[in-house]
């Protein structure tokens, strides 16, 4: 059995190796939609050794098929979002523990103790929808921030500006998360120069504005928010697990979490640091659906496990985290 410390304790790149190994054979042998597509592919547990060996299970699978590990009862569904008609992808999480443990680590990791900060989100997209895992995080994250400001906005903006105008200029810590043409439509209504205040963009901008490259988007919010670097989260519905970026859109994963550019013309082979190919993430926290995600997003990887979001695969679905065009 693999535990949450065997996960979340991970140490070196063997060790992670080692763990992903085993995570593959568990999930080969329990989850049936994964083990008829690596069949398929003509991989299974004896004969794959290696990290590159592992099938990684196409993202659209979430839409057509229950993608599940584990014969545990279904505690909690995310959804993702999309509009009217369109298929959306679910992900059966049948321990939220496993979400939890990954969020909460991964935000220590990057940003230290949720104590130290006042969250406040700015999530209208996903907040007039049901099962967005986005908005599950962020209300926690608030929770355990313990701070009597922290919370959700949606379309309330006066408010939101006088109350973080207010907080940066006391010298308080301040996260403010927000989908991307939300702050977009802030800034536009006030302009401000944030000393003590941390702009976190979720991507997306669901329709409301035309799609941007990072750097024209990043420049915008930095001269509007008066800071020098946008943060950025990079995370789905599919995954338990988010990588951060501090600035400058190069994005670094927890300990559990990894990604690799597989070769846009031969989906089963990888191509080398610096060059462009679509995203596949290993994401250990998925332990009770599928750890081995190709996802739809363009990337390319640095030294270090560090990667950048470049956008997606042309007649993609427009939807989820951090999902820019080229």
């Amino acid at each position: 059995m693999i535990s949450q410390e065997d996960i979340f304790q991970i140490g070196s790149k063997k060790e992670f190796e080692k763990i992903t190994l085993k995570v593959f054979r568990h999930q080969y042998d329990n989850n049936l939609v994964y083990q008829q597509f690596c069949n398929f592919l003509k991989k299974d547990k004896n004969n794959v050794k290696s990290l590159t060996e592992i099938p990684f299970l196409p993202i659209q699978f979430f839409k057509s098929h229950t993608v599940l590990s584990s014969s545990e009862p279904i505690q909690q569904t995310f959804t993702s979002s999309g509009t009217t008609g369109m298929q959306t992808s679910k992900h059966l999480v049948t321990d939220v523990s496993w979400y939890e443990m990954s969020y909460r680590l991964g935000f220590s990791e990057f940003y230290g103790n949720i104590e130290d900060y006042c969250v406040l989100a700015l999530l209208p997209s996903y907040l007039e929808r049901d099962g967005s895992s986005l908005i599950y995080m962020v209300e926690d994250l608030i929770q355990s921030s313990n701070h009597e400001d922290s919370g959700f906005y949606l379309n309330n903006y006066d408010e939101l500006i006088s109350k973080l105008i207010e907080l940066d200029n006391s010298g308080q810590n301040v996260i403010l998360i927000g989908v991307t043409y939300a702050l977009l439509d802030l800034i536009e209504k006030q302009k401000f120069q944030l000393k003590n205040t941390i702009i976190m963009e979720t991507g997306g901008m669901k329709g409301k504005r035309k799609e941007m490259i990072r750097e024209e988007l990043h420049t915008l919010l930095c001269n509007g928010f008066g800071v020098s670097k946008i943060h950025s989260e990079y995370g789905m519905t599919e995954l338990l697990s988010q990588a951060y970026s501090l600035g400058d859109g190069v994005f670094e994963c927890p300990q559990w979490m990894q990604v690799l550019i597989r070769d846009t013309e031969d989906a089963l082979t990888y191509v080398s640091e610096g060059k462009t190919g679509g995203i596949n993430v290993i994401d250990l926290a998925n332990i009770n659906s599928c750890s081995f995600i190709a996802t739809q997003d363009l990337g390319k990887k640095h030294p270090n496990h560090s990667f950048e979001v470049l956008g997606r695969f042309d007649n993609s679905d427009i939807r989820g985290c951090n999902l820019m065009v080229v």
